[in-house]
């Protein structure tokens, strides 16, 4: 596969889940607020186990072309594509080191400073997703 090929790969998953956070973040995450105690853990459960299969595979496969992109990059490439990777596995601390535990705390009930915190630190996410969005069409540029 050459590297515009791949490139163009990385463009779709990118932008899908750039599209797919600020979704998240402008509409989904803060209507959690209105579902109401009593049915929010059933809420929660399935809300995870639905997202799972929506985000977690475009996840990988963003993760892995970024990895194989930064090692197939030609030179005038290389800063670029490597910022690109930094920011993919920024993206995946944040996601496993703050908003999974925000989800955990979340599936025992409603709790109004996990899911407060849940929506402040994704911005880190959707500003990170918007920021490699950007990355991705660079390179095809």
């Amino acid at each position: 596969m050459t590297f515009t090929q791949l490139t163009v790969l990385h463009l779709i998953a990118t932008a899908y889940m750039t599209g797919l956070i600020w979704f998240v973040q402008i509409v989904h995450y803060p209507l959690f607020a209105g579902v109401g105690d009593r049915a929010f853990r059933s809420y929660e459960e399935r809300h995870t186990a639905r997202t799972t299969w929506v985000v977690l595979p475009p996840m990988f496969a963003e993760l892995g072309l970024a990895g194989w992109l930064a090692l197939k990059a030609p030179a005038e490439a290389e800063t670029i594509t490597t910022a690109g990777l930094g920011m993919v596995i920024a993206i995946w601390l944040s996601t496993f080191t703050i908003q999974v535990p925000c989800h955990a705390r979340l599936s025992a009930g409603f709790d109004r400073g996990a899911w407060r915190r849940l929506v402040l630190s994704n911005w880190i996410r959707t500003a990170l997703w918007t920021g490699r969005c950007a990355i991705a069409a660079a390179l095809l540029w």
